[in-house]
């Protein structure tokens, strides 16, 4: 499990193609530190450490992980949002997250507004009943606050150090991005769509 608050950008220098998947290789400054099995937020992506060295740790994708996340168009050089999971010494400082990616929007603006930068999102129109205003997203695993939506486009609004400490500084319109819906509101979805079924089947 994750929160949203991002620890470090590192870069993906090296990428392996594995039966169906693939294999990455990701410097940052905490490499050493890592262990095998351990589970780090990718872009927020849960993704499991199989190897590390001074430099570097390597995780790999596997083809549904690759379909379903924005991981099949990445490249050498990458940068890419870090997060080691939560442990009970941590505080919960956005909201939780899962890194389970539910699907992959498409960036369709970014606007400088005063101190901050808003950026709009269009993503697939069935998960429209996920995004609430002011509700919590999680956008390549940054946790974000949805400063407004509209049909099946939302838009957050980005701060000065968001900016400068994730990847989306190297974001341009057009680019794909991990989007991860808040776990509660999945849950209570799910809640209402059988409840509304089971009381269709009983009329």
């Amino acid at each position: 499990m994750f929160t949203g608050i991002v620890s470090e950008v590192g870069k993906v220098t090296k990428l392996t193609s594995l039966k169906g998947g693939v294999q990455l290789s990701i410097s940052c400054s905490f490499a050493a530190d890592t262990h095998v099995d351990e589970s780090i937020a990718v872009n927020g992506v849960c993704l499991t450490v199989v190897s590390f060295d001074e430099d570097r740790f390597t995780v790999q994708c596997v083809e549904e992980t690759l379909r379903k996340t924005s991981f099949r168009a990445i490249e050498e050089g990458s940068p890419v949002n870090l997060e080691r999971s939560l442990t009970l010494e941590k505080a919960i400082e956005g909201h939780i997250v899962q890194g389970h990616v539910d699907t992959v929007g498409t960036i369709a603006s970014i606007e400088q507004n005063e101190s901050d930068i808003l950026i709009t999102v269009e993503y697939p129109e069935m998960y429209q009943d996920y995004i609430v205003g002011r509700g919590s997203i999680a956008i390549d695993g940054i946790s974000l606050t949805v400063a407004r939506c509209e049909q099946n486009k939302f838009t957050v609004a980005i701060i000065p150090y968001t900016w400068d400490f994730t990847n989306l500084a190297a974001k341009s319109e057009g680019d794909p991005v991990n989007l991860e819906f808040d776990i509660f509101g999945k849950y209570i979805v799910q809640y209402l769509e059988r409840r509304d079924g089971n009381n269709a089947s009983s009329a």
